[in-house]
């Protein structure tokens, strides 16, 4: 176990967001779960799942993007209608009686998409439908106000409606055309403007948008600069910043609708394993010096790869933030904060980023994370601290890890820890490097391609329990250096 987090630790402090008192710096933002049916209507298993993060001590909970309109998008919440409200009524007030976690929702508008690869562009509205969509927002923001939320986000990010217009690759010549840049900004001015009439200026209202957009002929963080200034003087309680996810480079597959993250731009905004952490972190940082410089203190959330409670602390205190989004991490472990502030570090069930969740969302199934319980719907409850006597081991720790060598790999196989493991994390170091997690496995088995012939690595496993209590590391095998590519004989592993 690590001792007890510092008092002082930046992300346990509250923030003030315009009358909304978030209890701390963890954000998680929305994702979609898949959990309800076609009717858009709150369903027991998306009610669970947000009681979960707030059972867990998460500071913010943005339930996943709600249409704010009737087009059909599968398995998607809606607030387009007062008939959904009870429901998200009873659910908000399930997240209430549960924590001191606050809960907004992310309100979307989408355009339309076909599965023959056709998608419908913001050239082919009329201002008649683009007056619908600014009232649309309007009366989603009352309705969430009657729900009983904190406050609302603003989806203005990745492939929807609100970013389409703020992209410079929108090809309207009109007033909210992508030529000029107070063109691309009308749109979102006069949703700010509509959702304030309705919902008033002691509601928080925060706005989900792009650092980068990672396109060919789309905005970088020097538009984005401007965009996070401009809504910020628009009275944005807060702005949460993500990168890509769009249709622009989206990979069609045969009989199914676009993905907005299949492509390039859709790796970027929910990046793997081999993409460093903090990786969008200075993008945040950037804007928020930005506004700092112009007199402006909008609460700016940074987001991906920062579940590493080390890292997450390292972004705040050098002020690229002042949250701290978890998407992921928090799917993997609901608990983090908990363990967090009871300085269980060592006892979270660690992201290893395989993108399982990501793949299900695309599919329209329901999301789950690889590292639970097979068969789970949703995450292991919090296990009793006796649980931690009881984390899966081998005797003396000797895991019998044996490696075997072939050209261009390293393949790992383990004996079954006792103890009931839900999975294994495999850990490498190279060279005197500090050790890192490669990846989660359910099987006692792994093989490393990445590896080079001039480095030396070294392995080990460690067995992690349901609610992640993990066991001491094995045995760590030595390879120095592996075999080449082109091949050559292999050379012995010293176990240590």
């Amino acid at each position: 176990m690590n001792p007890n987090p510092s008092p002082a630790m930046k992300l346990l402090e509250p923030l003030n967001i315009n009358g909304m008192l978030v209890p701390n710096r963890v954000v998680v933002p929305a994702m979609v779960t898949r959990l309800c049916g076609d009717d858009g209507f709150v369903s027991e298993a998306i009610t669970e799942r947000y009681v979960r993060y707030a059972q867990g001590g998460v500071g913010l909970i943005v339930v996943e993007a709600m249409a704010i309109h009737g087009s059909n998008a599968g398995p998607l919440l809606r607030i387009g209608d007062d008939k959904f409200i009870p429901g998200l009524k009873a659910m908000t007030q399930r997240i209430h009686d549960t924590s001191d976690s606050k809960v907004v929702p992310q309100l979307i508008h989408f355009l339309k998409i076909s599965k023959s690869g056709w998608r419908q562009t913001v050239e082919m509205l009329s201002v008649e439908d683009i007056d619908r969509i600014v009232e649309q927002f309007g009366q989603a923001a009352a309705r969430a106000r009657e729900a009983g939320f904190d406050g609302i986000e603003l989806h203005n990010a990745h492939a929807y409606t609100l970013a389409s217009f703020v992209s410079p690759v929108n090809q309207r010549s009109d007033d909210y055309g992508g030529a000029t840049l107070e063109g691309r900004l009308h749109l979102i001015g006069r949703v700010m403007d509509c959702v304030r009439r309705h919902v008033g200026d002691d509601f928080p209202v925060g706005i989900r948008y792009l650092a980068d957009e990672f396109i060919r002929g789309g905005y970088t963080v020097e538009d984005a600069k401007l965009i996070g200034l401009r809504m910020a003087r628009l009275g944005a309680d807060y702005l949460s910043l993500s990168v890509g996810g769009k249709f622009e480079d989206a990979v069609h597959t045969q009989g199914q609708v676009l993905h907005g993250y299949s492509g390039y731009s859709g790796e970027r905004c929910m990046p793997g394993a081999s993409y460093a952490e903090a990786l969008h972190a200075p993008l945040a940082g950037e804007v928020r010096r930005f506004l700092r410089e112009r007199g402006l203190d909008v609460p700016v959330i940074a987001a991906g790869k920062l579940s590493n409670p080390a890292t997450a602390e390292r972004v705040l205190a050098q002020g690229q933030a002042d949250l701290i989004g978890i998407a992921r991490g928090l799917l993997a472990d609901p608990d983090w904060v908990n363990k967090l502030r009871a300085g269980q570090i060592d006892r979270i069930v660690k992201c290893d980023y395989c993108n399982v969740c990501k793949q299900l969302d695309g599919a329209h199934m329901p999301v789950t994370c690889f590292l639970w319980p097979k068969g789970a719907l949703q995450a292991p409850p919090p296990q009793p601290s006796a649980a931690a006597a009881a984390a899966p081991h081998w005797p003396r720790g000797q895991a019998g890890l044996v490696v075997k060598q072939a050209p261009g790999t390293v393949s790992l196989k383990w004996k079954k820890a006792a103890g009931e493991p839900v999975h294994y994390d495999v850990y490498r170091a190279d060279d005197d490097g500090p050790a890192r997690i490669l990846d989660g496995v359910r099987l006692p088995v792994f093989t490393d391609n990445a590896v080079l012939a001039d480095v030396t690595y070294r392995y080990f496993v460690r067995a992690c329990s349901i609610d992640g209590d993990a066991s001491a590391p094995s045995e760590t095998v030595t390879i120095g250096p592996p075999v080449k590519a082109a091949g050559s004989d292999a050379h012995a592993a010293t176990v240590g």
